[in-house]
Parts: C-alpha cells; sequence; structure tokens
C-alpha cells in the first residue's frame, strides 16, 4: 500500500511539473516581451507613451547619428530601402525616417517587417512614435510604397553610463513574408 502512495504521489508530481512547464511555456514569449520593453534588451525600442508625451518635451543642444538599414528576406520579391540612410537628430526632438518598399514581382505580396536597435544599451531610449513594424504590408505587382517612422532619443540616454556615449544607432528593419502568402517565393 505505501509503494502505491508512493507512486501515486511521483505521478502527481510529475503531471503537476508537466502541466507548469507547459504553463511557462505559454508565458514565456509574453514575459520575455515584456522584459525586453522594460530594459531594452537586444535593442528592444520603447513605445510610445502619449501620457508622458503631453509633458514639455526636453529637448538636448546634443545630438546623435542615427543610421536606418533595411533588409529582405531572400523569399520576399521586394525592394526595400530608406530614403536616406543616415540622420543627426537632436536628442529628445521627434524625427521622421521613410522607408520604401517596392513590389517586385508580378502578384500581390503581403509582408511584415520586425526591427532592433543596435547598440543595445541604445534600445531603452530609442523610442517610435509611429511604425508599420509587425503590421502587414500589402503591395500588388510593382507598387511602390512610402512608410514612416516616427521617432526621438530619450534625454535619458545621457544619464546612462553605458549608453552616454553612443555616437550611432541604427535602426534596422528586416521585411518578411507573411505566413501562408503563396506569392512570395
Amino acid at each position: 500500500m505505501k509503494r502505491m502512495s508512493a507512486n501515486a504521489k511521483t505521478a502527481s508530481l510529475a503531471a503537476l511539473l508537466a502541466v507548469a512547464m507547459v504553463g511557462l511555456g505559454f508565458a514565456a514569449v509574453p514575459l520575455y516581451n515584456l522584459f525586453c520593453r522594460v530594459t531594452g534588451f537586444g535593442g528592444t525600442t520603447q513605445r510610445f507613451d502619449p501620457v508622458a508625451a503631453a509633458a514639455e518635451p526636453k529637448i538636448l543642444s546634443d545630438t546623435i547619428s542615427v543610421r536606418f538599414d533595411a533588409n529582405v528576406s531572400p523569399k520576399l520579391p521586394w525592394k526595400f530601402y530608406p530614403e536616406h540612410p543616415t540622420d543627426t537628430v537632436s536628442i529628445g526632438a521627434r524625427d521622421m525616417a521613410i522607408f520604401i518598399a517596392e513590389n517586385k514581382s508580378p502578384h500581390e505580396v503581403v509582408g511584415t517587417a520586425s526591427f532592433n536597435v543596435t547598440p543595445d544599451a541604445a534600445g531603452k531610449y530609442f523610442t517610435k512614435i509611429q511604425c508599420f513594424c509587425f503590421t502587414q504590408q500589402t503591395l500588388k505587382p510593382g507598387e511602390q510604397m512610402r512608410m514612416p517612422v516616427l521617432f526621438f532619443v530619450d534625454p535619458k540616454i545621457k544619464d546612462d553610463p553605458d549608453a552616454r556615449d553612443i555616437e550611432e544607432i541604427t535602426l534596422s528593419y528586416t521585411f518578411h513574408p507573411v505566413d501562408g502568402d503563396k506569392n512570395a517565393s
């Protein structure tokens, strides 16, 4: 009888552990995203907070160079590039970059962009106000689309000993075909 109860206890613990691991598996992605947004880990940018933006922005006389990088998955028949590859911006001031995408195929194609910021330490100070990333973009054959990105570099970057000497930030986008789009090759 003791043997059965020990086996039952072990089976219950194993089942509980399996359920906990499945739960952690589902929670891992949102928790990781939250961690990245809060810390800027991996070059994750900050999201625009309209309530905080209502306060008078602090614009510094310091400037920083922002480089714009554009990439396309080999499976997406698009041309994608920044209108201007670099810009010098005042820290704290809002700025805009334009990216251009063009469908080079004879079919309508749907793509979506992912992004990152380097160096990683700059991620938590780079705030995108408006962006085309993670939104499906549909381009007809030969169609060209101009896509703006509104952003600013938070003046708090100058208070961070790990980031205050950064002279250039790179905002990089990569367009991928949307899963299931049979026209992407």
